[in-house]
């Protein structure tokens, strides 16, 4: 159950997972350490803790995860970066072997899993973390409302709405065939004016994650330079909630999935999308594959 999850494709080639129960030769078992995983571009003014989560509320529950980052949203805060920071930030490419086999992949799944405290509150949104791509340092860049050089950059982060309502929340070059593909996802996708592509609200919701563990896999399939045949699916707990085709994902050879931006918070970036209480989440099963 915790392979078909965190992996939801058939053919892979090789990978790795922090997650302990999975027994499979192509997948690299690492322990959750930020050194082993590659993370870096750590925002200062928060922290990933590893802890022993709580409890699933949910019985029998054989597999919970015994260790995990948390992340702390207090009463106020956005994001890690504003005047009361909240939830964390930072990048994660993997261990060396599968950092540098990623740099030449076209298609990957990146997956995790998350459990929120018992009595979350929603507020207006927050982001999850997601796939992240481009050009060298322009990778970094695609969130916030960035509009310059969007093609030289992807960013793919889950997001919660009010009621915790699901959606893909997506920084994809700017082109018309990739909006149209994209807003055409049911069963309601929104462009943002100033920032990304809401894609998909509603396909899925987070309430599940509510004092119980959820797998969110995502796999990006970059385009044959020239054409528009770039892919992205979204799962949640082995369930495939959305699906786009059809995208230009990258102009040249030189534009290469990541890895993960592991970043959370309540946000918007303005107060009333501020967490109405101190709140928790937990992270763990960082896992990663490539399929070509």
């Amino acid at each position: 159950m915790v392979l078909s999850h965190l992996v939801p494709v058939k053919i892979f080639e090789t990978g790795f997972s922090t997650a302990p129960s999975i027994d499979d030769n192509r997948i690299l078992c690492c322990p959750l350490d930020d050194r082993v995983l590659g993370v870096h571009k750590v925002a200062s003014k928060t922290q990933h803790r590893t802890v022993q989560p709580p409890g699933p509320s949910k019985q029998g529950i054989s597999d919970a995860p015994k260790l995990a980052w948390e992340a702390f949203y207090p009463e106020g805060s956005i994001n890690p970066s504003a005047p009361i920071p909240g939830g964390f930030s930072f990048y994660l490419s993997g261990p060396p072997e599968f950092k540098a086999r990623l740099a030449s992949a076209t298609e990957a799944v990146l997956s995790y899993r998350v459990m929120l405290q018992d009595d979350w509150e929603w507020a207006k949104g927050g982001k999850l973390p997601g796939p992240f791509g481009g050009v060298d340092d322009s990778a970094y860049s695609c969130s916030g409302g960035r509009k310059e050089q969007r093609c030289r950059c992807i960013g793919l982060r889950p997001m919660w709405r009010s009621n915790g309502v699901g959606e893909l929340y997506t920084y994809l070059p700017l082109t018309e065939r990739n909006s149209s593909q994209q807003l055409k996802v049911p069963p309601l996708s929104v462009e943002n004016p100033d920032y990304g592509i809401s894609v998909g609200r509603g396909s899925f919701d987070f309430n599940s994650a509510v004092g119980n563990w959820i797998t969110i896999a995502i796999r990006t399939k970059l385009n044959d330079i020239g054409a528009e045949n770039g892919e992205v699916e979204v799962w949640i707990d082995g369930r495939r909630v959305i699906s786009i085709d059809g995208l230009m994902l990258r102009e040249s050879d030189a534009h290469s999935i990541r890895g993960i931006q592991f970043q959370t918070f309540f946000g918007g970036h303005t107060p009333e999308w501020a967490s109405p209480k101190d709140q928790r989440a937990w992270f763990a099963d960082i896992t990663g594959v490539i399929v070509t």
